[in-house]
């Protein structure tokens, strides 16, 4: 290769990746809130929520007022927590999540279901010290009650939300951990083919756990999309498992009657890393009748 095709070369790569940072930069600042329309002949009158997950302390705008002004512009009637929305750092703080939930409790009811990251704090106080112990208090000051292996019952609309928190060996890196058929119902009892039953189950792997537990909906989060998504195809690259191009990357999933709504989240941790691939909050319509459901992006 001649000297003038190797500058013509490597003008072509430093191009690359300048543009490939520009829009890492990009998406690492933004995020889309994607529409979903979901029907069921046991909801009593229509819900609109909007599912958060994974913000990791992130601000969009001082205090968090492009997500807040976003979420009022879809006017909820409950917002939906799929967990980690701080990050399980020790000495970090928890102004940001503690602020910004505050801020949607005076507004919305907030059912909140924990992430690993909310779990490790209580895990392991010897490195978080009583981190744990603050957030709890912090989030009772303000009327959020978690649901950690619990559940409740929205009578006037026919739905029953639960909130789980599997144990840390189901989060290990490098594989899909073996889960026994009855760990689901140890940890939460048995759902009422009554009512419309919402999982918050922050870890999307174990989809089909879910499923045959009796979930009609779960909501999980977890994988951020697979931080980098590769253009045209749509797949996340890796999951924070350490596993390259995982099965629930972010979207919507079907087994049975069960559907998975999976937040590609809207912050970062450890790698701060976004690449084709915003931040993302939900806005599901939960609706009286048949089967139908549908999605689209909106920028923000």
């Amino acid at each position: 290769m001649g000297a003038k095709n190797l500058d013509v070369v490597i003008t072509v790569i430093a191009v690359i990746l300048v543009v490939l940072v520009w829009i890492m930069l990009y998406d690492s600042n933004r995020f889309v809130v994607r529409h979903y329309f979901l029907r069921d002949q046991r909801i009593k009158k229509p819900v609109k929520a909007v599912v958060l997950a994974d913000l990791h302390n992130k601000r969009y705008g001082k205090e968090n007022e492009r997500l807040l002004q976003a979420i009022d512009e879809i006017r909820p009637d409950m917002i939906l927590i799929a967990g980690d929305m701080l990050t399980a750092k020790p000495k970090a703080t928890l102004d940001v999540a503690v602020g910004f939930l505050t801020e949607l409790a005076k507004k919305y009811p907030v059912y909140y279901g924990n992430g690993n990251h909310e779990h490790r704090l209580k895990l392991y106080p010897e490195n978080y010290g009583d981190m744990a112990e603050r957030y709890e208090e912090a989030l009772q000051k303000i009327g959020i009650r978690r649901l950690v292996n619990e559940h409740t019952v929205l009578e006037e609309s026919g739905i029953c939300i639960y909130g789980s928190e599997i144990d840390k060996l189901y989060y290990k890196r490098f594989g899909i951990q073996p889960m026994d058929p009855e760990y689901l119902k140890s940890l939460l009892g048995q759902p009422s083919a009554e009512k419309y039953t919402i999982l918050i189950a922050h870890n999307p792997d174990y989809f089909p756990k879910y499923a045959d537990w009796g979930a009609d909906l779960v909501l999980a989060g977890h994988v951020h999309g697979g931080m980098v998504r590769v253009p045209i195809w749509g797949k996340g690259v890796v999951s924070p498992n350490v596993r390259l191009f995982p099965k629930y990357d972010g979207g919507e999933f079907t087994l049975g009657k069960t559907r998975m709504l999976l937040s590609r989240g809207l912050g970062m941790h450890t790698i701060p890393i976004r690449l084709f691939n915003p931040g993302e909050a939900l806005e599901v319509d939960l609706l009286p009748g048949g089967e139908e459901a549908g999605g689209s992006d909106e920028g923000k």
